[in-house]
């Protein structure tokens, strides 16, 4: 694996943490999803930095080594406007964005906010293309707030397909990173908002035109439980996205096929002369 530094960074006012790796101005951030944390992307990273790619990956606030504020509005809006103070502190004008779950819904609702801020676009089994409804939220709310061991376990297999790859050491890391100061009182209030609010915020209305004006691709495993294959379908079919389905892969596949994986995103930001 090439050289991956991780420090704390200033977006805005919130305090994060952030992994990069590459250099120069072809930037690509990317946005992890709920309960997750920047490293999920680092099995991504090599192959990116090394076809000239400026990696950036980023905590989410009240995620991983982030910020968990108690009086911070968690939501999507306030998770995109992140993203932009992460970009504004960071000096990057415009990058591609790929964005996992509900860090797809955070790319997606960031990129049709600031189109002019985004190069190209890449969701991967994102939530935000279609209503979630009140049963199926109230369900996430419950699994995020689960941060046991035996949740953590369950929440794992739920959404890898690939099970061989959930070990030991992920685990405890998942287990320790989801139970640190201020974790539970974010996950609170995320899962009070994916119940209340979370539909509010929807994209799918607004992802067609920007897909019809700046490269966008949907990337989505083939036995994906947590955001099912027909949501990727239906938005392709609204959208005109290039939808492209990873056999054998659930919710991660970054991680369950990293090397498929890198070779789709990295055809499709060629393709779109990022």
């Amino acid at each position: 694996m090439g050289t991956i530094i991780s420090y704390p960074f200033g977006a805005g006012t919130t305090l994060t943490r952030v992994l990069e790796a590459g250099a120069g101005d072809r930037h690509v951030v990317m946005i992890h999803g709920l309960g997750a944390r920047a490293d999920r992307w680092s099995l991504n990273f090599d192959s990116l930095a090394g076809a000239g790619y400026h990696c950036h990956a980023l905590d989410l606030p009240g995620h991983g080594y982030a910020q968990k504020n108690a009086d911070y509005p968690y939501g999507v809006p306030a998770f995109a406007a992140f993203v932009r103070d992460y970009m504004d502190s960071a000096k990057i004008e415009r990058a591609a964005v790929v964005g996992t779950s509900l860090g797809g819904h955070v790319s997606g609702y960031f990129a049709v906010h600031s189109p002019d801020r985004v190069r190209a676009l890449a969701l991967v089994g994102s939530v935000g293309l279609a209503p979630l409804g009140r049963a199926a939220a109230e369900n996430v709310r419950a699994n995020v707030k689960n941060t046991s061991r035996e949740g953590i376990v369950g929440k794992l297999k739920f959404v890898m397909a690939r099970q061989h790859l959930i070990n030991d050491a992920l685990i405890d890391e998942e287990f320790r990173i989801n139970n640190s100061p201020g974790a539970a009182r974010a996950f609170d209030v995320l899962g009070d908002y994916i119940v209340e609010s979370i539909d509010r915020d929807a994209i799918g209305d607004k992802i067609k035109a920007f897909a019809a004006a700046t490269p966008t691709i949907l990337i989505w495993g083939a036995e994906d439980r947590a955001v099912p294959l027909k949501v990727g379908e239906s938005a392709r079919d609204r959208s005109g996205a290039e939808l492209v389905v990873m056999p054998g892969c659930g919710h991660c596949s970054y991680m369950e096929d990293p090397a498929r994986f890198n070779e789709i995103l990295l055809g499709f930001l060629q393709k779109a002369g990022v």
